[in-house]
């Protein structure tokens, strides 16, 4: 970081580094866990495991992606055995997406491998900074989403 920076220019670059950081750690660790499920897919699969089967339009906008986008990312995932779709209990005509057992079993891997990890890079912080880096970065996302859906 360089001298005389603006919160808001060292907060931009955390960003970019955290990102890099965070797919470069992935991809060198050992653990395959890591690596048995692309980023797409383990999103779609944590999103689906809270909030239930959804349609892909709900996927989309939850996702911040185009419809098309989200219906490659099914499409493949459905392929691979991740989720399978389903008739919507509202309307008969159209379908969800839903978590297979084996996309579920995959999905909680990946978590618990991720989970280690950050575990063991912060083992040196206390349960209060860990709480509050939490805490931090919770409120950062519920921001960037608010600015993703106010924004045309």
């Amino acid at each position: 970081m360089t001298a005389g920076e603006t919160p808001l220019e060292r907060i931009e670059t955390q960003i970019a580094l955290l990102m890099r950081l965070g797919e470069t750690t992935r991809r060198a660790t050992p653990v395959a866990a890591h690596r048995a499920l692309d980023r797409a897919a383990y999103v779609i699969l944590r999103h689906l495991a809270e909030a239930g089967p959804q349609n892909v339009s709900a996927l989309a906008d939850r996702l911040g992606l185009d419809g098309s986008t989200v219906t490659r990312q099914v499409s493949a995932m459905q392929r691979d055995g991740l989720v399978a779709r389903q008739a919507d209990p509202r309307d008969g005509r159209g379908t969800v997406i839903a978590p297979t057992g084996s996309g579920l079993r995959r999905m909680s891997a990946v978590r618990a491998a991720r989970t280690e990890l950050y575990g063991r890079v912060l083992s040196a912080w206390t349960e209060a900074d860990r709480e509050q880096l939490a805490d931090l970065m919770g409120r950062l996302i519920d921001a960037l989403e608010a600015h993703r859906r106010n924004t045309p």
